[in-house]
């Protein structure tokens, strides 16, 4: 377990983690395959945790608006689309590389700004700690179980994308 249970933490951690990710892609020192492989498994792992057991949630509460919740769904699907996009290029670092890189980046920067300040702010401001550690135990629980069914094989992201 991580060293918090809060679920708003643990979903800003992994934005963090996110950022660190696309820091990678983007060099050339670094192992930009590997990079995306890591990143690939943590966005369908995170997008999908968040939506079986932290949007539902947060749904019934007044003070957390139903249409932004809603709307992060669709941009989670817009990010898995875009990282399609992204693992289906053949040459890492290529120029077509570079640019599905890029429009992988503004998608999620975009979700995870407008979450932070939407639905995460309201999870933070509504929603008892007691409830918000339960709700990231079930955050992390299927979180974990996402990783290792393989969620970030190219495969399995067409499956997310293309239902």
């Amino acid at each position: 377990m991580a060293e918090t249970q809060d679920v708003v933490e643990l979903i800003l951690q992994d934005h963090r983690r996110m950022e660190d990710l696309f820091h990678l892609m983007r060099s050339v020192e670094a192992d930009r395959a590997a990079a995306l492989r890591e990143f690939a498994a943590l966005l369908i792992a995170h997008a999908q945790a968040e939506e079986a057991e932290v949007y539902p949630a947060l749904k019934r509460y007044k003070h957390i608006d139903d249409e932004e919740v809603e709307h992060g769904e669709h941009e989670h699907d817009e990010g898995n689309r875009a990282l399609l996009d992204l693992l289906e290029v053949a040459e890492v670092g290529s120029e077509e590389w570079d640019d599905k890189l890029e429009a992988l980046v503004e998608a999620v920067n975009h979700h995870t700004d407008e979450e932070e300040r939407t639905i995460l702010n309201g999870a933070r401001e509504n929603v008892a700690m007691e409830r918000r550690e339960e709700l990231g135990a079930a955050f992390w629980e299927e979180r974990g179980r996402q990783l290792k069914d393989g969620c970030g094989s190219v495969d399995h992201v067409r499956r997310v994308v293309h239902p």
